[in-house]
């Protein structure tokens, strides 16, 4: 199975956006998550292979989980960006059966760094 990687991390001033990438994505299931120093890592937002989206409550109407089925890619669009939004963003992927029976995702990303400055 080819490994996770998430791309589009930076620097951004708060207020704007970001665009992060994940590939590949033809896992059924897949989700965005992410862990600020010295925090737990925490759900963001998860879409399924109907396309059914979930979000964390904080960043609902900012953030937009999609896919792009022919190039194979995942994203996440972050808009309206504020400085608790800094963290490392991870991508993780499963089979939509495996997920549903373990709750957890098998496959990660290394990660890509996002930092909003006040």
């Amino acid at each position: 199975q080819e490994r996770l990687v998430e791309s589009g991390g930076g620097s951004v001033q708060a207020g704007g956006s970001l665009r992060l990438s994940c590939t590949p994505s033809t896992y059924g299931c897949m989700g965005w998550f992410r862990q600020a120093q010295g925090e737990a890592r925490e759900f963001i937002a998860a879409i399924a292979s109907d396309g059914n989206t979930w979000y964390k409550d904080s960043v609902k109407g900012r953030f937009t989980i999609s896919k792009d089925n022919a190039q194979n890619i995942l994203y996440l669009q972050m808009s309206s960006l504020k400085p608790e939004d800094s963290a490392m963003y991870y991508c993780a992927a499963d089979s939509c059966s495996s997920f549903a029976r373990t709750g957890q995702y098998g496959h990660w990303g290394q990660g890509t760094q996002v930092t909003v400055s006040s």
